[in-house]
């Protein structure tokens, strides 16, 4: 009873601590000091919520894991005036047990969850409202609003690399490329690269896809928050890798039309493709004799 008593009351001042911990976590915090909002797509709250519970899981283990090792540790400490080597145990079944099958459920549980998210992230929703190329080049951006434009032949935005100042502001975000896309609508992004690998990255839909010479990658979701986005490459591409940048706009319907239209006005019609690939040598094409 009294040890049951003396339990009781050490477990109150943990709680109360936990609780104004807790009490006093900001909102960046709560989400595990990832960038971006709740809420920016369809998807961050997912990726958030995977973060998040991992790292819970994480520091309980952690803190049993510490608490287990000071305890023995003061525990099985060597008293004053005792010599030689303590009782030596080995072949504890249930301990064996134990540390053996935690750590598989641990690793499969993190396993099912991502998986269970990545199907749900990769998965294709079908019938997209807007399907864009885009193409990583060293080291811009180009944009190809597919079936858009007068017969619905896309239309196309060029990107030029960052551009630096010697301001206060350390790049010019005027001249960066910029990717417009209609809230609330699904989305399809068709990535390709012109050259070596890149890796598409928009930081705050907290998501991101290898572009890979040869190959075509596709990233679906729909954007949920209004608002400007910065993207770059997140993948080492030579020597201005860090200049590869642009900007996301997630606008409302009406803009996004108003900005399709306005590539139209500019001849910006059809679609910047394969012919500007600058890869010779990848799977499916023909280097010429003089190459």
């Amino acid at each position: 009873m009294r040890s049951n008593r003396r339990l009781r009351w050490a477990t109150i001042p943990i709680a109360a601590t936990m609780v104004v911990v807790l009490a006093g976590c900001t909102q960046a915090q709560l989400r595990g000091f990832m960038p971006g909002e709740p809420g920016v797509t369809n998807h961050t709250d997912r990726v958030t919520g995977l973060w998040v519970t991992s790292w819970i899981v994480l520091l309980v283990v952690g803190i049993l894991t510490w608490g287990l090792i000071i305890w023995a540790a003061i525990a099985y400490r060597r008293r004053k005036g005792q010599t030689g080597l303590p009782v030596q145990l080995r072949y504890n079944l249930p301990i064996e047990i134990f540390y053996t099958i935690v750590p598989l459920i641990l690793v499969l549980g993190f396993f099912a969850f991502t998986a269970r998210d990545q199907d749900a992230i990769e998965s294709d929703p079908g019938d997209p409202d807007v399907t864009i190329e885009v193409y990583g080049k060293r080291w811009a951006w180009d944009f190809n609003y597919l079936n858009e434009g007068p017969g619905g032949d896309g239309v196309f935005s060029p990107g030029i690399q960052a551009e630096e100042t010697d301001g206060p502001e350390t790049i010019n975000y005027d001249t960066l490329p910029v990717l417009y896309l209609p809230v609330d609508q699904k989305v399809q992004i068709d990535i390709h690269t012109r050259d070596v690998l890149h890796s598409f990255f928009v930081v705050d839909f907290l998501y991101k896809k290898d572009m890979v010479p040869g190959k075509t990658n596709y990233m679906y979701f729909t954007p949920l928050k209004t608002g400007t986005y910065i993207g770059k490459c997140a993948e080492l591409c030579g020597e201005y890798h860090s200049l590869m940048l642009f900007q996301v706009k997630v606008v409302e319907q009406d803009e996004y039309d108003d900005y399709i239209q306005s590539l139209v006005d500019a001849g910006q019609t059809g679609t910047l493709g394969e012919d500007y690939i600058v890869n010779q040598n990848q799977p499916g094409t023909e280097a010429s004799e003089t190459d």
